[in-house]
């Protein structure tokens, strides 16, 4: 069960300040609040793998899934960040809330696995990867790889509705099971200057992953 209702939950998120320094190379937006209270709240009362658990959230910026998944009694959460601006939005973020079991490690998520020698460290791993849509496609399943290879349970990671095959096909492909247990309206400011309306909505899933046995993770990681 969750410790706090949802709508509590919203109103809490609904104060994490956004990115200070938003970088369009990067794909930084801002997880929104009602989002991140939902697909938080749904992992928590129907699966119970944040109360207690030991928490990895892969591309954390400031801190929106981070923040929340503690105040829904993760035992501990670390948040990865490649940009130290985001970091620092981050721990800004936390002391706000004035919150000690979380931190934020900088570094790329792409060669955590070489760090961490491809270890399953966390018992969940939550993740909002970048959809892959600046030059750099394909970065969403390259997160999602990483987030299996260090799970030791659970993987929720949200993806675009239009993806959705393919998201089946890469589990089939690594022997995961997948199942989408939620959709979502993904409603994307006008942040920066290309943007040509005030807000975009967008359609995702969020996803379920758990490896099927221990020996999924050297395929994944292939």
């Amino acid at each position: 069960m969750a410790c706090i209702k949802l709508k509590q939950l919203e109103q809490y998120l609904q104060t994490v300040d956004d990115f200070k320094e938003p970088k369009v190379q990067l794909e930084q937006y801002q997880t929104p609040s009602h989002i991140a209270s939902q697909a938080l709240y749904a992992i928590q009362t129907q699966y119970s793998d944040l109360e207690d658990r030991f928490v990895l959230d892969l591309g954390c910026g400031p801190g929106m899934l981070s923040i929340g998944a503690v105040m829904l009694g993760a035992g501990f959460v670390l948040g990865v960040e490649i940009d130290p601006d985001a970091a620092e939005d981050f721990r800004d973020n936390c002391e706000e809330f004035e919150l000690h079991n979380v931190e934020c490690f900088q570094a790329d998520v792409l060669h955590l696995p070489a760090l961490w020698s491809g270890k399953p460290l966390f018992d969940t791993v939550l993740l909002n990867p970048p959809f892959g849509t600046k030059q750099n496609s394909g970065i969403d399943i390259a997160f999602l790889r990483v987030a299996l290879t260090l799970a030791r349970g659970a993987v929720y990671s949200l993806h675009k509705s239009a993806t959705r095959q393919h998201i089946k096909t890469k589990a089939q492909e690594w022997n995961v099971r997948a199942s989408p247990i939620a959709q979502l309206r993904y409603n994307l400011p006008q942040t920066y200057k290309f943007h040509k309306r005030p807000s975009v909505d967008v359609a995702v899933d969020l996803w379920r992953f758990e490896s099927n046995n221990r020996g999924s993770v050297s395929k994944i990681a292939q």
